[in-house]
């Protein structure tokens, strides 16, 4: 029988609790709970409900089968009565630039709170979201080292605070508390204004290549992996859980390709 709309609202109030109990993140939590709210409007089981997607893209396939598993797991109590045959996610290639482009992003950006955004990105390997979220107190100047408090998976790990960093941020004007990147409008800076950064300054440049905040921490890592930095350190300093998400950078590295050249 299919449930009346008070039953579907005792349920996604009931995942939504869930799934903040095991801290995942509000992006997370409002996407399990869009895609467990259409499962619910219709009679079906899981395993029908996604034949029912077969036509649709391997991602919407795959997202809607985990927030069933965790729905079906966490709320009802009881295994997900269905499998699907979840190929290997496809390798792709991050999009990396190289130093001098990098420079020539700084060059171009003239206002200081952009360039400190980009100094962010790339000096610290912060994702977006870290980068929004950082405050003047998690900097410690005197040990040269940046707390970067609960990153994805709600994990806090340690980065260096690079010199060329610490000069943008003492050139800004350093205070001791509150977040880093404060808009006029007093508050902080939104995911949006970032990304926009970003465009202006390529706009202003030759540089032919895709430029996200993330390609930013992708040369972070590569360059760094280029300069002969262990991976496993560069693992720490980007959070990442797994050394095989980290290990993409060797494919794009060109430290070990420019080596075999030598040979011939």
């Amino acid at each position: 029988m299919m449930l009346d709309n008070e039953k579907i609202e005792n349920n996604l109030s009931m995942l939504k609790v869930n799934l903040k109990l095991r801290k995942y993140s509000q992006k997370t939590i409002d996407k399990y709970v869009s895609l467990i709210g259409k499962f619910l409007k219709y009679n079906k089981s899981p395993k029908e409900y996604l034949i029912t997607l077969s036509n649709n893209g391997r991602e919407t396939i795959r997202s809607n089968y985990f927030a069933l598993k965790f729905f079906s797991e966490n709320v009802l109590d009881k295994k997900l009565d269905a499998t699907i045959p979840l190929t290997k996610r496809k390798m792709h290639l991050p999009n990396v630039i190289n130093k001098t482009e990098i420079e020539t992003l700084f060059n171009v950006t003239t206002n200081l709170k952009h360039k400190l955004v980009l100094r962010l990105l790339y000096y610290a390997g912060l994702r977006l979201n870290e980068v929004r979220n950082l405050k003047w107190e998690d900097l410690d100047f005197e040990r040269e080292l940046i707390n970067v408090k609960k990153g994805k998976g709600d994990k806090d790990r340690t980065v260096f605070l690079h010199k060329k960093l610490k000069e943008i941020l003492e050139e800004n004007g350093i205070k001791k508390q509150g977040f880093i990147l404060i808009s006029e409008r007093n508050t902080k800076y939104n995911e949006r204004t970032i990304q926009q950064i970003i465009k202006t300054a390529l706009k202003k440049t030759d540089i032919k290549k895709n430029v996200t905040p993330h390609t930013l921490r992708h040369c972070f890592a590569t360059h760094l992996l280029e300069a002969g930095c262990d991976i496993r350190y560069i693992q720490q300093l980007l959070g990442h859980k797994d050394l095989k998400t980290t290990q993409i950078y060797t494919h794009v590295a060109n430290k070990d390709i420019k080596r075999l050249a030598e040979l011939l």
